[in-house]
Parts: C-alpha cells; sequence; structure tokens
C-alpha cells in the first residue's frame, strides 16, 4: 500500500516530514495540495482516518478563514469541506496516509506511528 504526503513545499514542517519519511526509506507518493487539493470524499475520508472533525483540520490563521465566516458555529461538516475543497490553503499540512491510517507531521515525527 502507498505512503501518500499532501505537501506544501514552501512549509519547513512539510519538508521535514518528506525527509524524515526518506530517511526511513519511504519513498512517498507526493500530492501538492494547494495545487491538486482532494475532492469532498477525499477529504472526509482523511477527516475520518484523523478521527477529527473539518474545524480541527483548518488553518484558522488563514485570511480567508475570517473572510469567508468559517468561524460561524452553525455551519456543518460538509460546508467546512467544501471550503476546505474550495481553498485548499485552509489545510493543516502536511498530511501523510498509509496503512489506511493518517497523521498530521506536526511535529513530523507523527507520521511514524502509522508506517
Amino acid at each position: 500500500m502507498p505512503v501518500i504526503l499532501y505537501h506544501n513545499p514552501r512549509c519547513s514542517k512539510s519538508r521535514q516530514t518528506l525527509e524524515l519519511l526518506r530517511a526511513r526509506g519511504v519513498e512517498p507518493e507526493i500530492v501538492e495540495y494547494l495545487k491538486t487539493p482532494p475532492d469532498a470524499i477525499q477529504l472526509d475520508d482523511i477527516l475520518h482516518r484523523l478521527d477529527m472533525e473539518p474545524r480541527a483540520l483548518m488553518r484558522k490563521t488563514e485570511a480567508v478563514y475570517r473572510e469567508a465566516g468559517l468561524d460561524d458555529p452553525d455551519l456543518d461538516r460538509d460546508a467546512l469541506i467544501a471550503a476546505m475543497v474550495a481553498n485548499p490553503i485552509l489545510i493543516e499540512r502536511p498530511i501523510v496516509l498509509a496503512n489506511g491510517k493518517a497523521a498530521i507531521g506536526r511535529p513530523p515525527e507523527n507520521v511514524l506511528s502509522i508506517l
């Protein structure tokens, strides 16, 4: 089963996670999610693997979070997922998928538990 890294090459934690995987002999399939964002079904699957609700995976400091009113507690799961699909900059990174599980590489060593 492949290891998938949702990666932003401009992010130091994402680069560190990639280096850590490679140092362990793992060459992941790299998805630059800002160029190729996950669709709603993929993102929902990632959230289930992480055992997280959408808002917990969102980067709340991004301007689009405030501008789009995503702090509204009445927004449901589907609305928040749709916002992340439309604005992938909102998705926390890096995310690694392996062995039917997912982990966020903050810190990068978090991903070792799913390999």
